[in-house]
């Protein structure tokens, strides 16, 4: 009986010892997973805080690029100028635009200095040269040429005649705009580009009403008040690229314009460069401009942005591109969600809006190379 009274009594002692040994690395475990989530926290609380002070460092610090970007982006093409009034005053924002400006060469287009001649040379003086003169076909009316650059990418179109290239309108002016591609359509424009500005108040409007001076082959379409950059982009009777500042009716008559919209800012007026204070004012985004060489040659130019690695070009990306290429005359035309190259009636850029979805808008005038 002794024997198995000693094994009843051992028996607790053993279980209450296999017990704590148990409740001993648990409770190392339980320790081990508090310390880590701890850490973890702490992790975080420390990145959010290091974070937090780098976004205000960047937004707020003694370095104004990023707010200078940031302000003048959302002013000019983003759809929700909020987004600036969220972060910074009016009196910020103001001090920012006057600060961020294109500087235009106010002079009157020298008209005689483009003569319009297409001729195909044999030799280049360099590669910008060739990629424009060189025809694959000698009765070509167009090339493309791709565009890369620094944070963005897009098309060139090279077009030979300038006697071909018109002012696309709206067929619902006044009620609606349309996409560039229904209006290539329309007006058998085997290549387009999107053109000037219109009435857009919230940046949600349809594009009923061009801003400004509107005429199409040498109808005067519109002639509504305009104070922006910029003014009066189009072509006079003798195919030759005006660029007049005073949006006026009686300055579009005595120009004799043929096809033109109203947009800006001039980019390079008889081959001198407009001058570019900061990032200009206009930030970085999807851009469209049209320009003519002396030799006549148009060229239209559109570039895609809106995404991380390619968030699209400033006026500074457009004027050397321009230049590289020729460009005698050159302005900039509506851009952002705008922003549209049509070729053979297909979209042939990336067009994005605000949302992020892959799509264009309606726009109210283009300029086209109409198949006659």
């Amino acid at each position: 009986m002794k024997q198995i009274y000693d094994m009843e009594e051992e028996t607790p002692k053993a279980l209450r010892n296999n017990n704590n040994i148990y409740n001993e690395k648990n409770n190392k475990r339980n320790n081990k997973r508090k310390g880590i989530v701890k850490t973890i926290c702490i992790t975080l609380c420390i990145l959010v805080i290091l974070g937090a002070g780098s976004l205000a460092f960047i937004l707020y610090g003694p370095f104004h690029g990023f707010r200078d970007w940031f302000i003048t982006t959302a002013m000019t093409t983003m759809e929700h100028q909020w987004l600036a009034y969220l972060l910074y005053s009016q009196e910020t924002i103001d001090e920012v635009m006057a600060n961020n400006t294109v500087d235009e060469i106010v002079e009157d287009t020298d008209t005689d200095a483009i003569k319009v001649s297409i001729v195909e040379k044999k030799q280049y003086t360099n590669e910008y040269e060739r990629a424009i003169l060189e025809k694959e076909h000698p009765n070509d009316k167009y090339k493309i040429i791709n565009i890369t650059g620094k944070g963005y990418t897009g098309y060139l179109a090279v077009i030979y005649d300038p006697s071909n290239v018109h002012t696309l309108v709206t067929a619902k002016m006044g009620k609606s705009g349309q996409y560039l591609t229904t209006m290539a359509k329309d007006n058998k424009a085997i290549v387009a580009i999107n053109g000037g500005g219109f009435d857009d108040p919230n940046y949600n409007s349809n594009a009923a009403n061009p801003l400004g001076i509107t005429y199409s082959k040498g109808k005067l379409l519109t002639s509504y008040y305009y104070a922006g950059a910029g003014g009066i982009i189009g072509f006079d009777k003798n195919d030759k690229l005006v660029l007049a500042s005073n949006c006026t009716k009686a300055t579009a008559e005595k120009l004799e314009m043929r096809d033109a919209v109203t947009c800006g800012p001039f980019l390079i007026v008889n081959g001198k460069a407009s001058t570019v204070v900061g990032n200009g004012g206009w930030g970085t985004a999807p851009r469209s401009a049209i320009a003519q060489r002396q030799d006549g040659i148009v060229l239209f130019l559109a570039i895609d942005g809106r995404t991380v690695k390619r968030p699209g070009a400033d006026m500074d990306d457009l004027i050397e591109v321009l230049q590289r290429y020729g460009a005698y005359n050159a302005a900039n035309l509506d851009g952002g969600t705008s922003t549209a190259m049509v070729v053979n009636y297909e979209l042939i850029n990336d067009p994005i809006d605000s949302t992020g979805a892959h799509k264009t808008r309606f726009i109210s005038t283009g300029f086209g190379l109409i198949d006659e």
